[in-house]
């Protein structure tokens, strides 16, 4: 099956086409290195929680929407092979893409799929 990396960002919401542009040009690159997939998700039904929410999670202000993401690897060793080469590459360095959000309230990790239908 395959392996997923998932992220949870808090975007300005002014910075909604620049946050897409980012994502583009990222894209290519996860791809290049064997990515399946690479999905961004524009929150437009996100609700705060009480006790925990995604905007609670990131600590989203009131100008700023959810980003829900994810990438689709077919396995954790090409995820973990491709990932150092993402990384490196010079077209998704911070002088080149700048990320338009505050990476430091990003959440993120892999998971294991154990059910795909």
């Amino acid at each position: 099956m395959t392996y997923v990396d998932g992220f949870v960002v808090a975007v300005p919401t002014a910075n909604r086409d620049v946050y897409r542009e980012h994502a583009a040009k990222a894209s290519v690159v996860f791809k290049e290195y064997g990515a399946l997939s690479f999905v961004e998700c524009w929150g437009d039904d996100v609700p705060d929680g009480e006790v925990t929410s995604f905007p609670m999670a990131v600590k989203c202000k009131p100008d700023e929407t959810v980003v829900f993401s994810w990438i689709t690897w077919p396995s954790r060793q090409v995820r973990d092979e491709g990932m150092k080469k993402v990384m490196a590459d010079p077209r998704v360095q911070p002088d080149v893409n700048p990320m338009p959000f505050d990476g430091k309230r990003m959440i993120y990790g892999g998971f294991e799929t154990i059910v795909e239908a």
